[in-house]
């Protein structure tokens, strides 16, 4: 048996491989190697096979924003009330916001949905997290330091849940399962 002459890498011409893309035949050194099931490949075949996964339509970006964003809200709001516990119900109301989204866009893929899903997650926690921050700025301007510490909690508490809910969704929708 012998074995195959090196090859020098299609992008990186200093390393020298014996390794092809399975789809273009390309060379490739392991840098530029991606394992699929299937077999290794080159980052321009896999992400052309992406592309092919992402099925969204126009009015999908329209709905996922806003659903994400008026769901984000109320669980924000639920997070200023239960305080710590919005740490457990960040992830919990992420993936609730995350199957929305799925069932009303009819569970079609892109990218940018789930950014979009996740961006409105975070507008959605951003009218009580700046209710908080300007009730914060005012006690403290008045000089009550005393109040602010009610106000201080509960802004770390809904940024929590924002960051939670948000990160959670995005994932749940890219395809990586949490479970709970």
């Amino acid at each position: 048996m012998t074995t195959p002459a090196p090859f020098v890498c299609a992008n990186h011409p200093d390393k020298t491989t014996t390794l092809r893309c399975n789809r273009c035949e390309k060379p490739i050194c392991s840098k530029c190697a991606r394992l699929t099931p299937t077999g290794y490949r080159c980052r321009e075949c896999l992400s052309g096979q992406q592309k092919a996964f992402e099925t969204a339509i126009p009015r999908d970006y329209f709905l996922a924003f806003p659903i994400a964003a008026i769901l984000g809200l109320v669980g924000s709001v639920i997070a200023f009330y239960i305080g710590f516990f919005a740490i457990l119900v960040g992830p919990i109301a992420g993936t609730i916001i995350a199957e929305s989204v799925r069932f009303v866009v009819q569970k079609r893929r892109s990218q940018r949905l789930f950014w979009l899903t996740a961006a409105g997650v975070v507008a959605g926690c951003l009218p009580i997290g700046l209710f908080l921050i300007f009730g914060l700025l005012a006690v403290v301007f008045l000089g009550e330091l005393g109040s602010a510490v009610g106000f201080l909690p509960s802004l770390i508490w809904v940024i929590a849940f924002g960051g939670l809910a948000s990160t959670t969704a995005y994932y749940r929708l890219k395809g990586i399962n949490l479970k709970f």
